[in-house]
């Protein structure tokens, strides 16, 4: 697409599997990410992936595999992950997963974004983010992160336990997983503190997000996982997609993630800044418009 380049990164965290997922498009203007969770009741598939790695997979694949005509829209976008929905919960019914325990299933936040000529669709579920940056040096959120609530009670627990004594990430973790699972059972939920997200439930539909703006005046976009939030030391600030995008752009996309993998590393016990995973996996699309 002329006038558009693009720059991704996606870097495994300290887990043994990557479960992130880009997705990229070129010719469509398609762009996206993926950001699966492992189910908390343990699952591997055959050659030893997790729930969350599959969740990713499947939406990356159903919307790279989806056809989409020059006059689609946001609603379409939307579309790719509902249909994306469908075949998690298609492929974990085969595996045998109850689809009543929210703690056994597969799933993945997930972020697509289609660039018109004057115009940009995207669809979003879960925590996966996306931030306009604007000729004048301004910055647009344009997506809530629907997990915040949960991600701060996960962390306030984190962090009561570490300040009760309890040493070592296998320990807080068992502190904090009744918290954890709390939060899995407000998944496509109604009510304040439910959020969206790819799961297999049929009720997804009625709570994934999409929209469209213009591009007049648009820079930038960038399309990020969680794992590229900065980590805050006091576990009741909210993350900050802005402080990100603007890091981005300041440093650039490649040395912005490598920047924040060492900083992570600076707090290996995960105490100075409260998180349950010592690094994250990380995953971006950075989206630049060239000048009109």
């Amino acid at each position: 697409m002329g006038g558009l380049t693009f720059r991704t990164v996606c870097i495994r965290g300290s887990g043994e599997w990557n479960e992130d997922a880009l997705i990229v498009r070129e010719r469509d203007g398609l762009f996206g990410v993926a950001d699966g969770a492992t189910s908390l009741v343990p699952f591997r598939a055959p050659s030893g992936e997790t729930g969350g790695v599959l969740a990713s997979r499947i939406t990356a694949e159903t919307v790279m595999g989806m056809p989409i005509g020059a006059d689609a829209r946001a609603e379409a976008l939307a579309d790719m992950l509902v249909e994306a929905n469908r075949r998690l919960a298609s492929e974990m019914a085969a595996c045998g997963i109850d689809p009543a325990r929210k703690e056994a299933l597969w799933s993945a936040g997930a972020l697509i974004v289609r660039v018109r000529p004057d115009a940009v669709d995207y669809a979003q579920a879960g925590d996966c983010m996306l931030v306009a940056g604007y000729r004048d040096g301004s910055y647009r959120v344009l997506t809530r992160d629907q997990l915040a609530a949960v991600d701060r009670a996960t962390l306030r627990r984190w962090s009561e336990a570490a300040a009760s004594g309890i040493t070592g990430r296998d320990a807080r973790w068992q502190a904090v997983l009744p918290t954890i699972e709390a939060g899995r059972r407000l998944a496509n939920a109604p009510g304040p503190e439910g959020y969206a997200v790819l799961n297999g439930d049929p009720a997804f539909a009625c709570y994934v997000e999409s929209g469209t703006i213009n591009r007049l005046g648009l820079r930038s976009l960038l399309l990020m996982t969680d794992g590229m939030y900065v980590p805050k030391a006091d576990p009741a600030e909210a993350f900050d997609a802005e402080e990100t995008a603007r890091l981005v752009g300041r440093m650039g996309l490649e040395a912005y993630a490598e920047w924040l993998v060492q900083y992570e590393r600076s707090d290996p016990d995960c105490t100075r800044f409260p998180r349950v995973k010592r690094s994250d996996d990380k995953t971006a699309v950075l989206l630049e418009f060239a000048d009109e």
